[in-house]
């Protein structure tokens, strides 16, 4: 490998190592072993070793290539490019020696990679590039029909793709090329064109590759050769190098042009912004874990976080402006103890806050709100009712002790020191700040809170004490009298918690439960069972026998998303779902009496009384904003109401991917990686908007739904089926990964499509069929959504869907 031109340069070329990596699949993320080439370039001026004839002043490669060697392996990389990163970060800390060099690291083989695939990088010490980094995809071949003879009219013939793209990618960025999710679009692309010259066709891929990766300032270059152009040459070559400058009109919009202003535009819109006095305190992010594991875990941290906000009513003489604000949240992890591990298992997350109060006057604040909640003295590391603990202020260091008593960690009573001194070797205070801020870079080690997480995970030989991802329901009615006083609202006791799907320390995926939601539609023109369950005997028959049969929550729902049902009042909705409600609250069987209830609408004015009377979860299919699509300024109206109300009761939502009338608006063309990049933005977009910013809604209690169904090509439902986990993969640049998802496709008529298709070549003729007669097709669907880690299926029958659920874990959640 070469180094910079006019620099001595020490090299080792194509080491082979075989390690972890995690790549992009058509069904989602794929980790495994595999082989990959890395190339170093270390800058070292070699003159004095030179004269001397001596290695001191030199680089030893034997040292750097055994510290590859024997690191790298011991470690998942999430990614080719967090490989390079890992890398960086081995080679400047084991080697001090080092102060600049370059990689080339080469994935020789990947699974069903079309390509080579490789990248480029240059940093220095300080892990800052001084050149944009490569990523390079190599040898794509594509059979095109190219050419002005017309002979090469009749047929294709087979081209070569050379493509780089080059990006100022800093080390604590996500940002990721998926190479092989480019070279199938690439394909789709390229295959079906019928240029006449390859100058017309490179220029064209020039700009469906920017089009792909969507960054700003991205450049591409691409080689195409021709190998079947020159019978006594190797091959005809073309290459050129863009910018989307070079594209004037193409780029001209960033979001599809069918949809409106973004919704965080259609917000502030709305959205009043007080004029800061000029002799305001300035305003500090910090970051703040969260650990319970005495009484009610779940209500202690909420309670603890509403307090968070009424700064003025804990403690005395703060500043008339005094404030603090929630902004973000992580998800919420059940952990076993850690240090004293003879104490019940923990509760933790951690949360982002705006604030102007100083360090000092927050530690305060944080030890003020553990003891109202109810934290007494206990041993060092014990239990707890609950613990805060300030992690970060802005990027600040800061230890006020006297610089001679910081030479051990038993004398904190008092004192602050932040970043918080074991932050780096937790994993349960880790994995929430990743959830949040993974790129924020610790100031002490200059790491990213991502790189920390994997260095603590790839210590870890077992799962044997895993954070396990949960969802708390809180309790409706709410039980005035086991309510915690305080200045804030009170938050809600737990009723119920669940364990969700999440990844074991190599990001594969655990094994766990498919919760079944029972589907009760207390509606006259339900699809599937319209005027079945609306009377309420039956409603609350079925409740009784759903739940006798396994069902972990019952859906309500008071009116039909079916295309063209019959529009019904707020106030009828709400007449339709809160008896219900009540009734199953006043069963007298104990167990239907306590089953986790949610109510399917999209109002607030519905959400509201049916959650107070009794309901535990909130289900909406339009995600907030409303039936109305494109998304508009009352959309986002509506979202900031449903928000309020959301945050309010605490308690958890399911957020549906849908475009106003379910058998409308089915067309993706617009988005380069088609319906499923579709589904992450629209839904992403408004998930960002309800959890992000003062008034958000706790990470760990929203549930997404891709909305199979729900203004969707009907070619295209299956395909979301099979590739349902890719939805929430954790991925870099996904604004959905992570988050528990439910599938709810029980008996639509995509599957009355399916079953409607004769069989090729076959006896079978198809058969239209009725809801009520799409059992089988459900089960299959159902067992499909067990496969893909769905975390919930909504289902109508209930006894047979938990047969098909049991028989679908034993399976695939191994």
């Amino acid at each position: 490998m070469d180094g910079k031109p006019g620099r001595d340069t020490i090299g080792i070329n194509q080491l082979l190592l075989t390690l972890t990596i995690t790549d992009d699949h058509p069904h989602g993320k794929e980790t495994r072993l595999q082989p990959i080439l890395l190339s170093l370039a270390i800058s070292h001026d070699i003159s004095r070793s030179a004269c001397f004839d001596d290695l001191t002043y030199s680089i030893n490669y034997v040292s750097v290539c055994s510290t590859l060697a024997e690191h790298l392996p011991k470690i998942h990389h999430a990614s080719l490019e967090a490989l390079v990163d890992h890398l960086f970060d081995y080679l400047f800390h084991l080697h001090s020696e080092i102060q600049e060099a370059s990689v080339i690291a080469k994935q020789v083989k990947g699974p069903l990679q079309p390509a080579t695939v490789s990248i480029k990088a240059t940093r220095r010490r300080d892990q800052l590039p001084t050149v944009p980094d490569e990523f390079l995809l190599e040898g794509l071949k594509c059979p095109v029909v190219i050419g002005v003879e017309p002979h090469e009219r009749t047929r294709k013939q087979p081209l070569f793709f050379d493509i780089t793209v080059r990006r100022q990618r800093m080390e604590s960025s996500q940002d990721q090329i998926p190479f092989l999710g480019l070279s199938v679009f690439l394909c789709h692309k390229i295959e079906p064109s019928e240029f006449l010259t390859v100058e017309a066709l490179i220029a064209a891929v020039a700009g469906h590759v920017l089009e792909y990766t969507r960054k700003l300032d991205d450049e591409v270059s691409v080689r195409i050769s021709k190998p079947m152009a020159l019978p006594l040459a190797d091959s005809a070559q073309v290459h050129i190098t863009r910018r989307r400058k070079d594209f004037p009109g193409k780029f001209a919009h960033h979001v599809p042009s069918n949809r409106p202003s973004g919704l965080a535009v259609l917000i502030n819109s709305i959205t009043e912004v007080a004029a800061i006095p000029d002799d305001a305190s300035p305003v500090h992010a910090a970051g703040i874990a969260l650990g319970s594991n005495l009484g009610d875990r779940f209500a202690n941290i909420e309670t603890a976080l509403r307090l968070l906000e009424v700064p003025k009513t804990l403690l005395d003489d703060l500043a008339e402006d005094a404030q603090v604000s929630v902004v973000d949240t992580s998800f919420m992890y059940e952990t076993a103890p850690m240090y004293v591990v003879d104490q019940p298992r923990f509760a933790n997350c951690a949360c982002i806050i705006s604030t102007n109060l100083p360090p000092m006057v927050l530690l305060h604040l944080l030890k003020r709100i553990e003891t109202v909640v109810g934290r007494a003295p206990s041993i060092r590391n014990g239990p707890r009712a609950v613990d805060l603990d300030l992690l970060t202020y802005d990027n600040q260091i800061i230890d006020t002790r006297p610089e001679d008593d910081r030479a051990t960690l038993d004398n904190l009573v008092g004192e602050l020191v932040i970043p918080h001194p074991r932050m780096s070797e937790r994993e349960f205070v880790l994995r929430p700040l990743n959830d949040m801020i993974p790129d924020f870079v610790h100031p002490v080690y200059q790491k990213n809170i991502r790189t920390l997480l994997n260095e603590v995970l790839s210590t870890q030989r077992n799962d044997n004490l895993p954070m396990l991802k949960v969802i708390p329901f809180p309790r409706y009615p709410l039980d005035e009298a086991a309510v915690t006083k305080t200045d804030a609202l009170p938050a809600p006791q737990t009723a119920k918690y669940w364990t969700v799907a999440s990844t074991d320390p190599s990001g594969n995926p655990r094994p766990h439960k498919t919760h079944i939601m029972a589907t009760l539609n207390v509606t006259p023109d339900s699809f599937s069972d319209g005027s079945l369950h609306n009377a309420l005997p039956a409603a609350i028959a079925y409740t009784a026998s759903s739940v006798a049969a396994g069902a972990d929550i019952v859906d309500v729902g008071g009116y039909s998303t079916r295309p063209s049902a019959d529009f019904v009042s707020t106030q009828e909705e709400t007449n339709r779902v809160v008896p219900v409600i009540e009734s199953i609250r006043s069963h007298d069987d104990e167990d239907v009496r306590n089953a986790l209830i949610s109510v399917d609408t999209f109002r607030w004015e519905v959400a509201e009384p049916a959650v107070r009377a009794g309901a535990n979860c909130i289900n909406d299919v339009h995600a907030f904003t409303g039936p109305g699509y494109p998304l508009v300024q009352e959309s986002a109206k509506h979202l900031l109401q449903m928000q309020k109300v959301a945050r309010e009761l605490g308690v958890p939502i399911v957020l549906m991917h849908s475009r106003g009338d379910a058998g409308s608006n089915k067309s993706y063309d617009d988005y380069p990686g088609g319906l499923m990049e579709g589904i992450k933005t629209e839904l992403g977009e408004k998930v960002e908007a309800i959890v992000k910013g003062s008034g958000g809604v706790r990470r760990w209690l929203i549930i997404i739904d891709p909305g199979i169904g729900f203004s969707k090509p009907m070619d295209a439902q299956f395909a979301l089926l099979r590739n349902a986990s890719s939805v929430v993969a954790e991925e870099p640049g996904n604004p959905l990964a992570g988050y528990p998802q439910l599938i709810g496709a029980s008996k639509k008529s995509f599957l009355g499509t399916a079953l409607a298709q004769s069989d090729p070549g076959g006896t079978y003729k198809g058969r239209q069929t009725s809801a009520q007669e799409r059992g089988w097709a459900t089960a299959a669907v159902v067992a499909c959504a067990v496969q893909q880690g769905a975390s919930v299926v909504r289902v109508h029958d209930v006894p047979e869907m938990k047969d098909v659920v049991a028989i679908a874990s034993a399976i695939w959640s191994r």
